[in-house]
């Protein structure tokens, strides 16, 4: 049988995947702010614990609940980053077995998300800090290879605005 604390995180979590989904949150701080309306007091530190464990990602409209990623098809999640890598990137660098993507402040965490999600070959990891994600490949060549189909990416969105 539950105990409080775990009926309280789980009721929480609930709450939060609600919320997010149902309206723009646009901070942590915005988000304890409805969560106290509704009878919930959450500290900073457990807000961002949950946000994490619910998978819950930081776009520049606010916060969004998680794709359904474990249940989606291969095919999906390429879409899914190659939508992230439309709305996110702005530049790719490779440096031997490391690529760095840019993005604008915010971004880097959804797109770093899109890259661990898709399982590709051509990824080993990735660490996402605010506007950067540093892209861990197994080789030289498919850093390259991987900065070639982002750049072109890039080269056909930019000829579409």
């Amino acid at each position: 049988m539950p105990n409080a604390t775990q009926t309280d995180r789980r009721r929480r979590h609930e709450v939060i995947l609600a919320l997010v989904s149902q309206r723009q949150v646009s901070s942590q701080a915005h988000l304890q702010e409805l969560l106290e309306h509704k009878g919930i007091a959450v500290n900073q530190a457990t807000l961002s614990r949950d946000l994490r464990e619910l998978a819950v990602v930081k776009t520049h409209d606010g916060y969004r609940p998680p794709a359904e990623a474990s249940a989606a098809p291969a095919a999906t999640l390429q879409s899914s980053l190659w939508h992230a890598a439309r709305t996110w990137l702005r530049a790719a660098t490779a440096a031997q077995n490391l690529l760095v993507l840019h993005t604008p402040p915010g971004g880097a965490q959804a797109l770093g998300l899109a890259l661990d999600e898709a399982a590709l070959p051509e990824v080993v990891g990735t660490i996402a800090g605010d506007d950067t994600v540093l892209v861990v490949c197994p080789t030289d060549a498919k850093a390259r290879r991987l900065q070639r189909q982002l750049t072109q990416l890039l080269e056909t969105q930019r000829g579409e605005a």
